[in-house]
């Protein structure tokens, strides 16, 4: 479970592809086209295969990055979910579903069925450690008739739809599982690029899939490379060896023309977590205090230098309807000075910027009477410890709605008193009470007020400290257009994807 909940937190970083024309892109709008030809696309990836490509864990985000894989539903730009396979649906009642599906076909050349669709989400279901989007959730898939799949949950679930986004449910052929139940995405999927070789962490080629049911891909393939290093990935686009570099870090956005850089406001959200249970930080006086003592808007002007915006909250602006529906902080404690020792700070160097904003967080809370220990690692050697409340303060980059497109599962994920990515160990009835209510809320409109009214209990708590609203640079090569610039982080070339 430890590796699940890792990988769910740096798979943002990364990728059922989206309807692309909701999101901007880098050129014409991206409409599939019949011509012949095309050019092969030269794609950077910032993360390699982590998980042999299964669909369960990290690489689910990148298989939908680079268009191999889909569900049954995508978001549309407002976050709400939009036709993929399912052309439509409707919920007979509380705990059931009917999705139709539209004419489409796998990769491997058979049909997508209602029985080959509920197999693949019985596979998802079964699989272990349990997709994030799955979590807490028990749902079953059957045939109904000859083009919809009727989908039971054991509870009422009103954003199913939604959840069904998720590229940990991509749906595959039935070719695509063993008898253990691993699922292998190479030619059983239904995006308009199929892989076609792995070669190893390195890279990985994939051709255009001709029978893709949204249109001819205009690109011809692709050919990936996993390039950790983010100086290398700019560099690469710039000596002309790339056309698509995705995540180029801040401090090299410069080095590259106007032209050929692309920044696009995300779901993420950089936030400092206090730990509500042990040391320092369990007192919610000393909570405010800390709050009390940060500048956060040189976040978004100095460290991430303008590729960032500042924070408002839980939910930034990429969240287009947030804005609109938030209100202040409820609960908040007097502030109250710290009695000494000293607290330790802890992030990830993964994401580059990160150490930097934990610097600065150490300089002013310095300035304001705190002792501050900074510990920096890779995430895989902090994870544990995070979980287990062993660092008084965390900075963690976090896309909102990533896991299901749904405001409320990251509330109840990271600041629930059994959520299991708390690492903020906040444990508050009032919170708890304010997100099951968000839970029950089934009209959309009922879900974001009562989201947002949840935001404001787990802001008034002080254990999370929103500091900066990120912003995803794209290096895009001279030429090349139609690169999908998508805020929840999920797709990055679809049909209309060339150069």
């Amino acid at each position: 479970m430890r590796s699940h909940r890792r990988l769910r937190l740096l798979a943002p970083f990364l990728l059922v592809p989206l309807i692309s024309s909701c999101f901007a892109s880098g050129g014409d709008g991206d409409k599939g086209s019949a011509d012949a030809g095309g050019s092969r696309l030269r794609v950077a990836l910032a993360f390699p295969p982590a998980e042999n490509l299964s669909p369960y864990g990290a690489d689910a985000t990148l298989l939908s990055r680079l268009g191999v894989t889909e569900g049954l539903t995508s978001l549309d730009a407002n976050g709400s979910a939009a036709p993929a396979l399912a052309a439509s649906w409707r919920q007979e009642n509380a705990r059931t579903w009917t999705f139709t599906l539209r004419e489409a076909t796998f990769q491997d050349g058979t049909r997508v069925t209602p029985e080959a669709v509920a197999d693949s989400l019985a596979h998802a279901v079964a699989a272990r450690p349990a997709p994030a989007a799955l979590t807490g959730v028990a749902l079953t898939a059957k045939a109904a008739g000859d083009r919809a799949v009727t989908i039971t949950t054991a509870q009422a679930d009103p954003v199913l739809p939604l959840r069904l986004s998720s590229p940990s449910l991509a749906v595959l052929s039935a070719k695509a599982y063993d008898k253990t139940g691993k699922a292998d995405p190479v030619g059983t999927a239904t995006g308009p690029f199929e892989i076609t070789g792995v070669n190893g962490a390195a890279s990985a080629s994939l051709d255009r899939f001709d029978d893709y049911w949204g249109g001819r891909a205009q690109a011809a393939g692709i050919d990936a490379r996993f390039i950790a290093d983010g100086t290398a990935r700019a560099n690469a686009l710039r000596t002309g060896e790339l056309d698509i570099a995705e995540a180029v870090p801040v401090a090299q956005a410069a080095t590259l023309d106007r032209d050929e850089r692309r920044d696009t406001a995300t779901t993420r959200t950089t936030s400092l977590l206090l730990n509500a249970r042990t040391g320092t930080f369990q007192d919610a006086g000393v909570r405010a205090a800390a709050r009390a003592a940060l500048d956060t808007s040189v976040f978004a002007k100095d460290v991430y230098e303008g590729y960032g915006d500042p924070a408002a909250g839980i939910y930034g602006p990429a969240v287009t309807w947030a804005g609109g529906k938030r209100t202040a902080p409820v609960g908040r404690a007097a502030e109250k000075a710290p009695k000494g020792g000293t607290v330790t700070l802890a992030t990830y160097d993964n994401r580059p910027e990160l150490p930097e904003v934990a610097q600065v967080v150490k300089e002013q809370w310095e300035k304001a009477g705190f002792e501050v220990n900074l510990v920096v690692r890779e995430y895989s050697r902090l994870e544990s410890d995070a979980l287990d409340g062993k660092f008084d303060a965390f900075v963690l980059a976090r896309n909102t709605l990533l896991d299901t497109g749904d405001p409320v599962a990251v509330l109840a994920s990271d600041y629930t008193c059994d959520g299991d990515l708390n690492i903020a160990q906040l444990c508050d009835r009032r919170v708890d009470r304010a997100v099951a209510q968000a839970e029950r809320a089934a009209d959309t409109d009922e879900r974001r007020d009562a989201a947002m009214a949840a935001e404001a209990r787990v802001l008034g708590t002080d254990a999370v400290l929103p500091l900066v609203h990120q912003r995803i640079i794209t290096g895009v090569r001279d030429g090349v257009q139609g690169v999908v610039l998508d805020p929840y982080e999920r797709t990055l070339v679809g049909t209309g994807t060339r150069r």
